[in-house]
This record gives C-alpha cells, sequence and structure tokens, in this order.
C-alpha cells in the first residue's frame, strides 16, 4: 500500500469569519459558510450559503476574488470529488447561486428578506405542514450579515424583522429560534 492511500484527508475546525484555504473542495460537517467576493467599492457580495453535508470550494470560480468565509464554528474536511460528484455538486453551486441572484432582484427590501427569511428556512432549517423553523444564532447570521446576504442595510433587516414578528409573519421560538408560518408568506407584503 502507498503512502499516498493511507493519507488522511485534512480536517479543520475553523471559527466565525475565518476562510477557507483556497482551490481545495471541502465537505462541511458541522456549521454554516458563505462563498463571497467583492464589488469595486468593496461591498461583499454572497455567491452562496452552505450548510452540514454540502460540498464548497472556490476553485471552479471564474470571479477574482471568491472567498469561502465561516458564518460560524465549521467543521470541514478535505474531499476528493470523482467526476460525477464535481458535476452534481457545480450544478447545485449554480443552482445556489441563482436563487440567490434572484432574491436580490425583488425589489421590496421588506418582500426580499422575507424571501430569504424562507430560503434559509427551507435550506437550513425544518420544513413542516405548517412553515419553516429556523435559528439565525446557531446560523451565526446577524442582522448585518442579513443584510449583507440581501443587500439592504441593517436598519432595514432590524425594522422589517420587529414588523413581522408585530404582523405575526415571523414568531420566536424559544430564545435563538423563528417560525415562518407557511400561511403567513401566501398573505404577506
Amino acid at each position: 500500500m502507498t503512502t499516498a492511500a493511507r493519507t488522511k484527508p485534512l480536517r479543520l475546525t475553523l471559527q466565525a469569519n475565518d476562510v477557507l484555504p483556497e482551490g481545495l473542495t471541502w465537505r462541511i460537517h458541522e456549521g454554516y459558510l458563505r462563498t463571497a467576493t467583492w464589488d469595486e467599492e468593496g461591498n461583499a457580495i454572497t455567491l452562496g450559503l452552505w450548510g452540514p453535508g454540502d460540498l464548497v470550494t472556490n476553485a471552479h470560480s471564474a470571479l477574482e476574488p471568491v472567498e469561502v468565509q465561516c458564518l460560524s464554528t465549521v467543521v470541514v474536511e478535505q474531499y476528493n470529488p470523482d467526476e460525477a460528484e464535481t458535476l452534481a455538486f457545480l450544478l447545485h453551486q449554480i443552482r445556489n447561486t441563482e436563487e440567490i441572484f434572484e432574491l436580490n432582484r425583488i425589489r421590496s427590501a421588506e418582500r426580499r428578506l422575507l424571501m430569504l427569511l424562507r430560503w434559509l428556512g427551507i435550506h437550513f432549517g425544518q420544513v413542516s405542514s405548517r412553515g419553516y423553523r429556523l435559528s439565525l444564532k446557531e446560523m451565526n447570521l446577524t442582522h448585518r450579515s442579513l443584510a449583507e446576504i440581501c443587500g439592504l442595510t441593517r436598519v432595514t433587516v432590524t425594522k422589517n424583522l420587529n414588523r413581522y414578528k408585530t404582523l405575526g409573519i415571523l414568531q420566536n421560538i424559544g430564545e435563538a429560534d423563528l417560525f415562518i408560518p407557511g400561511e403567513a408568506l401566501a398573505t404577506a407584503i
């Protein structure tokens, strides 16, 4: 048996705001990450959000720079996908980016934020017939980071989150979780 065959893949535990090493593919075991680039003024542009079970890399991007940033504490392991896995990953990455782009094209700030929360609930929360449960704390998504993802100001995000709670569109569950009733989305804004 060769030494390369016995080599264990690199496994990292990183903290919020850390950046993954470039050019490698990683499988996320725990935590949440985002891929991002910047515009000419230095504003972050979120290209994708990723969670447990997802593969993530910046190796296939045509943009420069693209960073894979930790939103929360993460545990990742270097992964070498085969050709079929790479294709499936790239299709998933394209769809993720398209969905975020589509969210950011919603003109109404109130609706854009609500649709982002719904998207997060579907992808990273718990989905039930009644709605979506989402932990912003677990994902380490502050009002500021939500604002960066959907192109709003932190003040606008805070104002609208409070408004949604007053209207019953969002409900607090415990200290850190939000519940978005399915019927609330149909009648909201």
